[in-house]
């Protein structure tokens, strides 16, 4: 596919390690990547368990910070931000997409996509609209009334998509969006994934062990015990 690119860096690594300690044994799980995505880009990470791929993911989205390097993410330092620097900085920036849906079961479609809004606070009226614009756009403005229960998983995954997107952020990562999903409702995924990078110009960083999904990104990147390569 072609991407939304336009030249920009929205994501830079230099040189960024991180390290784990397990009692004082020290697991280097990602070692010295260098890394450009674009503002637009569609990239998939690829590789085996273990491989450093969710680790890199989490520092991009600033659930983590590195040990060593420097990371910038959309003009910002967030391997220097505190953890409440970072937080508000992933409220405003960065859309999560999970393998787990993550919704709250005793809420409908439409107020587990109000959730992140709650902490811009906004008025009860302008949560919704915007909830029901997000729904829309991935096709679930007829079902924001029903609760998770009552959807399919592949429903689940656009509502959890929608959540994603309610903010308008400039990042969406999506760690396995499509592995609990047959491959009809993966590729109904995959598509609106590819519409979100190709309209609404959101760059988007996915990981996956599917290649069927892989071949949907612009550009797939493999890691192996750390290192890109």
């Amino acid at each position: 596919m072609t991407q939304a690119t336009n030249g920009t860096p929205m994501i830079r690594l230099e040189k960024v390690s991180k390290t784990f300690y397990r009692d004082k044994e020290a697991l280097e799980v990602l070692k010295s990547i260098d890394l450009e995505i674009q503002e637009g880009a569609y990239e998939a990470l690829m590789g085996p368990s273990g491989s450093g791929k969710s680790t890199l993911l989490n520092l991009i989205a600033g659930l983590d910070r590195p040990t060593s390097g420097k990371l910038t993410v959309a003009g910002a330092d967030i391997g220097a931000m505190a953890e409440d620097q970072r937080a508000r900085f992933r409220a405003a920036n960065i859309g999560f997409v999970f393998q787990t849906y993550n919704l709250m079961p005793v809420l409908t479609a439409r107020e587990n996509v109000e959730l992140p809004l709650l902490l811009a606070k906004l008025p009860a009226d302008e949560r919704r609209k915007r909830a029901e614009i997000a729904l829309k756009v991935v096709g679930l403005e007829h079902r924001m009334d029903h609760l998770p229960r009552q959807l399919s998983g592949g429903q689940e995954q656009r509502v959890a998509i929608a959540r994603a997107i309610v903010t308008d952020p400039k990042i969406i990562v999506a760690d396995e969006p499509t592995g609990d999903l047959d491959r009809e409702s993966a590729n109904e995924i995959l598509n609106l994934l590819e519409r979100l990078n190709r309209e609404f110009k959101k760059t988007i960083v996915m990981v996956t062990h599917d290649p069927a999904a892989a071949e949907r990104a612009g550009t797939v990147r493999r890691l192996d015990k750390g290192n890109l390569v």
